[in-house]
């Protein structure tokens, strides 16, 4: 009996002893632990990709020492609304994101996505990029694989093939269905066809997250449809990128948001997110009607040579024109256009000088029509007020999001946000303008997120978690990114570790490739 008791104490010991020892240590710093309370001081041990111990580590030891020196240490940051599709294996390293404390992004959004989401998800561990990847399932992908862009409704028997393809992208690991409502073909989608996807969606637990058919004018309806979509399929909802646009929108967003906190209420999961600029960014084809980009580009192409066609075009841009109390396509700033570089960073009012025409709105139509023959560039729309932005930045159930993808350096002009978001975020808003506080905004890049999405091993600095971590100098945070220069770091993150390995270092990416692919089946 003495001996098993010895033996019994001599185990404890060597458990003890065990448990003292990490792969790394973070001493000296203050942790935001994601669920919005205040900091505290302690240190972190890192064992097998995970947080094992946090408090004062002392007696522990470690190969691996990082004196975080009075930095903030908080969970990494989760972008809820990325485009990384396309660009994976063009920048694996995610710099973008990475120099911005993003160490999980949520892919698939707008509608647009991989269709087959096994095949996605085996490459992307193949390929291994720097940050995790989740994605959603998009309509518009699943329907273009049935119907392609045809403008009606879908017969029954395509209906039950879309929901046989969102079936098996649920079963693939995808963390819901996403819709793009002004893009092709969703924006020939009724509604009821939207509900039985995400019914299907939802029966997996994934999310219903919408690019809505109208952030302008008809804000109020889309919202509405949104709501119901969620209502009806009994599916948490996220209202990506929300906004009031256009000039004679400025100030609606109280009684936008209104709608949200009123669904809310009545117990429907409701959430949102936002980027932090006053300009949108996607395709100049967005300025045409939906009617003629139906039925794909040969399609288009017939229509905008057919003289009716073009003035009935023409005469709808002017008129939506008009409706921003607007003269000219000033707002309107190409980002990326192959066809010819010399238009990238302009706007189509520049452009159309440019090409010698008449500084008139109707010759601005037709230099966009003829942009449109060449290609669909990427578009930056100049067209939100900083005061609603600010309103909707306070509301508590508000995540931040770049809605950008994987930036390869020097590439085109793009929109600032796929840089800076989230130091934008944390320098501008909450250390110079004080809108929100350190601690809230890091729930909302990270526990908000995580709790949204069913990613139930991040978004929280707790022993048992993912060792996300990102350590950053509040006092120093801040975008560099800008409209006219975009391909500029943020500074201020000083280290980002993904699944316990570091991939920036004092500042530099380190070409550490450790991100895995989060499945929603994983999360259960």
């Amino acid at each position: 009996m003495k001996q098993l008791i010895i033996t019994a104490v001599g185990f404890l010991l060597v458990l003890q002893s065990f448990s003292q020892q990490a792969d790394m240590i973070i001493k000296n710093g203050r942790i935001i632990d994601g669920s919005g309370n205040s900091w505290y001081r302690g240190d972190l041990a890192i064992l097998n990709g995970k947080i094992t111990a946090i408090g004062r580590l002392e007696s522990w030891k470690a190969e691996k020492v990082i004196d975080a020196n009075n930095l903030i240490i908080a969970p990494g940051f989760i972008d809820v609304h990325t485009h990384i599709e396309g660009n994976e294996a063009g920048n694996p390293l995610a710099t973008n994101f990475i120099y911005n404390g993003v160490t999980t992004v949520i892919a698939g959004n707008c509608g647009s996505s991989n269709r087959n989401m096994g095949a996605y998800f085996k490459w992307i561990d193949s390929l291994r990029v720097s940050v995790n990847i989740a994605s959603l399932i998009g309509q518009n992908d699943i329907r273009k694989a049935v119907m392609g862009t045809a403008n009606r409704p879908a017969t029954e028997e395509e209906m039950k093939k879309m929901e046989s393809l969102m079936e098996q992208a649920m079963k693939d690991g995808a963390v819901g269905l996403s819709t793009g409502l002004i893009y092709i073909p969703g924006a020939y989608t009724p509604t009821e066809e939207i509900v039985r996807l995400a019914k299907i969606a939802g029966k997996y637990g994934g999310v219903y997250a919408t690019h809505m058919r109208d952030e302008g004018d008809r804000v109020v309806e889309a919202i509405e449809e949104a709501l119901h979509i969620g209502r009806s399929a009994a599916i948490p909802v996220q209202i990506s990128h929300f906004k009031v646009s256009g000039q004679q929108n400025w100030g609606r967003s109280k009684e936008t948001l209104a709608m949200v906190e009123k669904a809310r209420m009545e117990g429907l999961d409701v959430t949102i997110d936002q980027y932090p600029y006053t300009a949108s960014s996607t395709s100049l084809s967005t300025l045409l009607p939906d009617d003629v980009l139906a039925d794909g580009r040969d399609s288009l192409l017939k229509r905008l040579d057919d003289p009716s066609k073009r003035k009935y075009i023409i005469e709808y841009m002017l008129a939506k024109l008009k409706k921003r109390k607007l003269k000219h396509w000033s707002y309107a700033v190409v980002a990326q256009f192959t066809p010819d570089t010399r238009f990238q960073g302009k706007s189509i009012e520049e452009i159309n000088l440019l090409l010698g025409r008449k500084h008139k709105a109707s010759e601005e139509a037709l230099t966009i029509l003829d942009i449109m023959k060449q290609g669909n560039p990427s578009m930056v729309f100049h067209g939100m007020s900083e005061g609603d932005i600010e309103y909707f930045m306070k509301y508590p159930f508000n995540m931040f999001a770049s809605d950008a993808s994987i930036r390869i350096f020097g590439e085109g002009v793009p929109h600032p946000r796929g840089y800076g978001t989230n130091a934008r975020v944390l320098g501008q808003y909450v250390r110079e303008k004080k809108v929100i506080t350190l601690e809230e905004a890091i729930r909302r890049m990270t526990s908000l997120p995580a709790q949204k999405f069913n990613l139930r091993d991040r978004g929280f600095v707790l022993p048992g978690f993912a060792a996300d971590l990102v350590i950053f100098d509040e006092n120093m945070i801040i975008d560099k990114s800008t409209f006219t220069e975009p391909h500029q770091y943020s500074i201020g993150i000083q280290w980002v570790l993904v699944n316990g390995q570091i991939t920036l270092e004092n500042g530099k990416h380190t070409n550490l490739r450790n991100g895995q692919v989060l499945k929603k089946a994983n999360n259960l």
